[in-house]
């Protein structure tokens, strides 16, 4: 028994009540968590908002690109149904003028790597003739073998 009292004597201290200046320190900076929070919530929602209004602008130019190209389809078909000739767009000189600048865009092998490419071909080309060769020779030997009176 003596042992119980000695252990019901040593509590634990009971912690000190918080001074209402602590409390006001504590509520302020969880009022400033939230509003940080709902900060970046908003922020979040207006990025979300302005990614849906670009999404729905570019489907609306696509769907606008669409419809026009639709409509032009529609037209050929109806015109080709009745026999008269699409018109073309432009001149010959603007088409001209757009193929050459076109032309200048292009990148251009060197000649060395033409030649390599086309040496490579070459040999391709052998390699199979060869191969061609000696099938056609082989079967025609087995066909004289078959056919023995020829």
């Amino acid at each position: 028994m003596a042992k119980k009292k000695s252990q019901a004597k040593k509590k634990t201290p009971v912690p000190a009540l918080q001074t209402e200046e602590a409390v006001s320190r504590e509520v302020e900076t969880t009022e400033a968590q939230t509003e940080v929070k709902a900060g970046e919530e908003t922020a979040l929602v207006k990025a979300t908002e302005t990614e849906k209004e670009t999404k729905k602008a570019e489907k609306t130019k696509e769907d606008k690109k669409q419809d026009k190209n639709n409509k032009n389809n529609k037209k050929n078909v109806k015109n080709a149904k009745n026999g008269k000739k699409l018109k073309e767009k432009g001149s010959l000189k603007r088409k001209t003028k757009e193929t050459f600048a076109e032309l200048k865009k292009v990148t251009w092998p060197s000649f060395a790597d033409v030649c390599k490419k086309t040496g490579v071909v070459l040999v391709v080309v052998l390699i199979f003739a060869v191969i061609i060769f000696g099938i056609d020779t082989g079967l025609g030997a087995l066909m004289q073998l078959l056919r023995p009176g020829s």
